[in-house]
């Protein structure tokens, strides 16, 4: 999508001229975090905004009219609030970016799309492009959700089924082999033991488990914490390149979009920064974005980085030396958002006949271990 905004421009340290006021406010902002009215629209509620508005303007309902509707529709008292507040600032003078702005619920890079679609007359386009930004990002997330539940739900399955066992069957067994007299088998014994031990500690166990869950609802914002999970996430087998083809997507879709629109290559590394929530690619771009000031090329600097691999690097250079930059980052985010679906289809596939093996093999070795001593038993008598 191109878009020219001729007042956006960049000046000859690679930064956006102060020539309008709008630019200088939104790169104040980049600097903080304002949230006001409790907590932000989450994904679902955006796309419906974004999709539903581009709808009413498109079909030549005004503006005005458009947010009274949406003002209707809305069941929860926070949100009809909320867009019943960007309408009243839209009446009284305030532009839609600004008015969203106020609010402090959307991200700078929805609200610098937005205002370049207001002074490009293509509000439009920017409003059905982050409708498809916000739908893409949930239908990803939830076929991540829909490949991980079964296998997840298989596992604690197993888990408690285990620990069932150990805690009140195999104690059972216990109580009639001690009628005997002859010696258990090794495997036997140690299951025995195992037993021991986990009805004994259940219910520290337990306590450990949910110490576990306030822990991770504790320190999930912490940067260490964000730094070294991710980290993990990204080197787990299948699954970690699943999740770093799914944020280089967003990447590409977001990269496009603004660069698409004209917007200064540096402007849009800062924004895209603040849209994407994973540490590795916010702290890939503050280090691109520091590079690019000081008049290194954008395909340098990504090369350093391990989360973008070979081919979007080429691909990067090959844009940069034609000019092309949108229509590249572009094709790569269709392409990558491709081989998400393919990639979380095989994970799901790959998954759930691991797991069914290993309660089989889970479930096996406790049956074994319990009736051996029994044909042991009934061997010896006859």
């Amino acid at each position: 999508m191109g878009i020219e905004v001729k007042n956006i421009k960049a000046n000859s340290s690679n930064r956006p001229a102060d020539t309008n006021e709008w630019v200088t406010r939104i790169m104040n902002i980049l600097t903080k975090d304002i949230q006001l009215g409790g907590r932000k629209l989450n994904d679902r509620k955006k796309e419906a905004f974004y999709s539903e508005l581009g709808i009413l303007l498109v079909s030549g309902i005004d503006i005005k009219s458009s947010f009274e509707i949406l003002v209707e529709e809305q069941n929860k008292p926070k949100e009809k609030e909320l867009f019943s507040k960007i309408s009243r600032d839209i009446i009284s003078g305030n532009s839609m970016s600004e008015s969203l702005d106020i609010t402090g619920q959307f991200t700078p890079y929805e609200i610098y799309s937005i205002k370049i679609g207001e002074e490009s007359g293509r509000i439009n386009e920017v409003l059905t492009e982050l409708s498809l930004f916000y739908r893409k990002k949930i239908k990803q997330q939830r076929q991540l959700v829909s490949a991980l539940t079964y296998p997840v739900m298989v596992f604690i399955t197993a888990l408690l089924s285990v620990i069932f066992m150990l805690s009140f069957i195999v104690p059972m067994f216990t109580d009639v082999f001690k009628r005997f007299n002859g010696k258990l088998p090794a495997l036997t014994q140690w299951i025995i033991q195992f037993s021991h031990l986990v009805k004994s500690n259940l219910i520290y166990f337990i306590f450990f488990i949910i110490a576990l869950v306030i822990g991770y609802f504790a320190i999930k914002k912490k940067q260490a914490f964000r730094r070294y999970s991710s980290a993990f996430l990204l080197r787990l087998p299948v699954l970690g390149k699943v999740i770093n083809r799914i944020f280089l997507a967003r990447f590409c879709h977001a990269m496009g979009l603004l660069i698409g629109a004209r917007t200064p290559l540096l402007s849009s590394i800062q924004l895209v920064q603040k849209m994407i929530n994973f540490y590795p690619y916010e702290e890939a771009l503050k280090t691109i974005e520091n590079d690019v000031l000081h008049g290194k090329s954008l395909y340098e600097s990504m090369s350093v980085f391990k989360i973008f691999d070979k081919r979007v690097v080429s691909l990067i250079k090959v844009a940069e030396e034609t000019n092309q930059l949108d229509t590249i980052f572009n094709k790569l985010n269709n392409q990558y958002s491709e081989e998400v679906d393919h990639q979380i289809g095989m994970l799901s596939n790959f998954l759930e006949p691991i797991l069914i093996i290993f309660v089989g093999i889970m479930v096996a070795i406790i049956l074994v271990a319990m009736y051996l001593p029994l044909f042991q038993i009934s061997s010896s008598i006859y």
